[in-house]
């Protein structure tokens, strides 16, 4: 069968590519399209590419493959594609979009967190500190609570935080034991 003076399998393998490279050329530049997708609701330009492209695909090598009826194998084509299409988004799209965005903290966040000294904090002055946490390493200034002295290496409680800088008490004279 032909469409447009073109074979099925010809307009099938066209219509894999094109939808293929779209699905690419969103994947990097969706960020700049994503109102779009939250404009159309459930049809999301990912599943739309997709569909398309899974039907295409699956029309290609029916096609190519077997001698069924064009129409039959558009039907078969259309069925797969949206059975694929719903797995990629239940399994997928939908897990994604309610992850975490990011490893961003804020300085309440660094409250009652336990951290090492890395720079001696002088009294009446600034130091540093290093707080370790499962998602990577933060290192920020910090002054002694009671205005003492931090020796570097001690271990330290992170108390309040104001413009910038963690205000910390040592471990030892909150009578925190971690058997270290």
């Amino acid at each position: 069968m032909e469409l447009f003076g073109l074979s099925l399998e010809t307009i099938y393998l066209y219509a894999l590519i094109i939808s293929g490279s779209l699905i690419i050329l969103y994947v990097l530049f969706g960020d700049m399209l994503e109102g779009a997708g939250e404009a159309l609701g459930i049809l999301h330009p990912v599943l739309i590419l997709a569909f398309i492209t899974f039907m295409s695909a699956s029309g290609y090598l029916f096609e190519l493959l077997t001698s069924m009826n064009s129409m039959l194998i558009l039907v078969i084509s259309a069925v797969i594609a949206l059975g694929l299409d719903t797995l990629l988004n239940v399994f997928v799209l939908i897990p994604l979009s309610s992850a975490e965005e990011s490893l961003a903290y804020s300085e309440d966040s660094l409250r009652g967190r336990i951290a090492t000294v890395l720079i001696s904090i002088p009294e009446d002055g600034f130091g540093e500190i290093l707080i370790e946490s499962y998602s990577g390493r933060i290192s920020k200034p910090a002054a002694c609570f009671h205005n003492g002295v931090i020796k570097e290496g001690e271990r330290v409680l992170v108390v309040d935080s104001k413009d910038g800088v963690l205000y910390v008490v040592p471990e030892n004279k909150i009578g925190i034991d971690r058997g270290n």
